[in-house]
């Protein structure tokens, strides 16, 4: 694990020499390309050590973290075009990913909780150093005060279980049967701010609309699945999680339906991408609470196939930003006539976040369907119509943006650059070539 942060460590250097914009993004393929590479799982463990460690979950994670992040580099152009504090944002962009990769592989929880905090810094800075509008302070206080309030109760919940149990690590703590409710809700809330469930996700849209193209990736891409993985990992709750899972179900299948309609009637493209994730997640949260083998390895799919997915369609609505410069559906219509290639990268991205086959959402939906129904019929009315008005939304997406008269304003013509579809398709290929490799999300159980 050492060589890997070794590795990513001797690239800060990169960040502050001129013109090395895109070996950072080459070193960051290569970093990737070693750990998969590396990949020797015996006994399901792998490059384990007192403190740092992954198995599949984490894995995927980590693989997931370092595509987005290359993939970052290449979205943010303008940045290293117009020299927008391009070196800042690259050792920025580092130190997030350091946090991650960190973050997935510890084996600690303090160790956990330390990382996970500090990767808010850096997407903060993402935030207020490069966003838009003025508005971006109101955003990052929102992200910054959503986050902290709940992090403290889990600071003092993980305190508490070292004083009981004598024992911070992952795989130790596994032996002990905890029902101690208040101590399940503070470890629990952090990872349903982060995730977001529905009610306290007000902080994810007002992120998105106002972070820059890579602030939107990472957060999507990465931000959202640190909820996810936090839950996957403090799965020694499970005798709560039993008892109480009913509530956070329900809020999360009635949200999710709920989120649905929002997305409806949104103009900001990007606010609507933004509810999407809430919907979506909503979904994989429901599954997770299940506690049942398919719920969490759909979970654990839909994650990493949403990662991928929403972090495509922030890019394509970046784009249009870039030529339009607006992220109004009321400016961005009639693209086809506008940028006539880039609706095929439309469509694909589109159909992969309604799940439709062949790609990795589809696994995961089907998966967390099984579940979600075993566990209650009832819950079968609700996944309806959020299946329904998920496919319902995206399509008003896509017909909006790509059908109409064009917009009389428009004056630049450019179909997209060869960088552009090379990014579209880094996030569609992915997406679609991991469904023949399914059992990574099934074996790390």
């Amino acid at each position: 694990m050492l060589k890997i942060l070794f590795m990513l460590v001797m690239i800060f250097p990169f960040c502050f020499m001129q013109n090395m914009f895109w070996m950072v993004q080459n070193m960051l393929f290569f970093i990737m390309f070693v750990l998969i590479i590396l990949n020797y799982f015996s006994n399901y463990w792998m490059m384990i050590s007192y403190f740092l460690g992954m198995d599949l979950l984490s894995y995927g994670m980590i693989l997931l973290s370092f595509w987005i992040c290359a993939l970052m580099v290449m979205a943010s152009y303008s940045i290293y075009k117009y020299k927008n504090y391009e070196k800042l944002f690259l050792l920025n962009l580092l130190l997030l990913l350091l946090m991650l990769l960190l973050t997935f592989s510890s084996m600690n929880m303090f160790m956990f909780y330390l990382f996970f905090e500090c990767s808010l810094i850096p997407t903060l800075l993402l935030v207020l150093g490069w966003g838009y509008q003025p508005e971006r302070l109101q955003a990052g206080m929102y992200l910054l005060f959503y986050t902290l309030l709940v992090s403290l109760p889990m600071l003092v919940a993980i305190f508490y279980i070292y004083n009981n149990y004598n024992t911070m690590n992952f795989y130790l703590i596994n032996n002990y049967n905890m029902n101690y409710m208040i101590l399940y809700f503070s470890l629990i809330l952090s990872f349903l701010v982060k995730m977001p469930m529905f009610l306290v996700h007000l902080w994810l849209p007002k992120a998105h609309v106002e972070a820059p193209i890579a602030g939107s990736m990472i957060l999507a891409g990465i931000m959202l699945k640190l909820g996810g993985y936090g839950l996957l990992r403090f799965f020694f709750l499970q005798i709560l999680g039993f008892k109480y899972n009913y509530w956070f179900m329900s809020i999360s299948l009635v949200g999710g339906v709920l989120v649905s309609f929002i997305c409806l009637r949104q103009m900001d493209l990007k606010s609507l991408i933004a509810y999407s994730s809430v919907a979506h997640m909503g979904i994989v949260l429901s599954g997770l609470m299940t506690m049942t083998y398919w719920g969490i390895s759909g979970s654990y799919t839909l994650m990493i196939a949403h990662g991928l997915c929403s972090s495509g369609l922030f890019c394509l609505a970046n784009i249009t930003y870039e030529r339009l410069g607006s992220r109004s559906l009321l400016i961005n219509k009639g693209l086809l006539n506008f940028m006539p290639s880039m609706s095929l990268w439309w469509f694909l991205l589109c159909s992969a976040n309604m799940a439709a086959p062949p790609t990795l959402n589809l696994l995961g939906e089907i998966s967390l369907l099984n579940s979600i129904v075993s566990w209650s019929m009832l819950t079968m009315l609700l996944l309806i119509f959020t299946c329904f008005f998920s496919a319902a939304y995206t399509l008003y997406l896509y017909a909006y943006s790509q059908h109409g008269k064009l917009y009389s304003g428009v004056y630049s013509f450019m179909t997209g650059y060869n960088r552009e579809y090379l990014l579209l398709f880094l996030h569609w290929f992915p997406l679609n070539l991991l469904v023949l490799k399914s059992e990574m999300s099934l074996l790390w159980l």
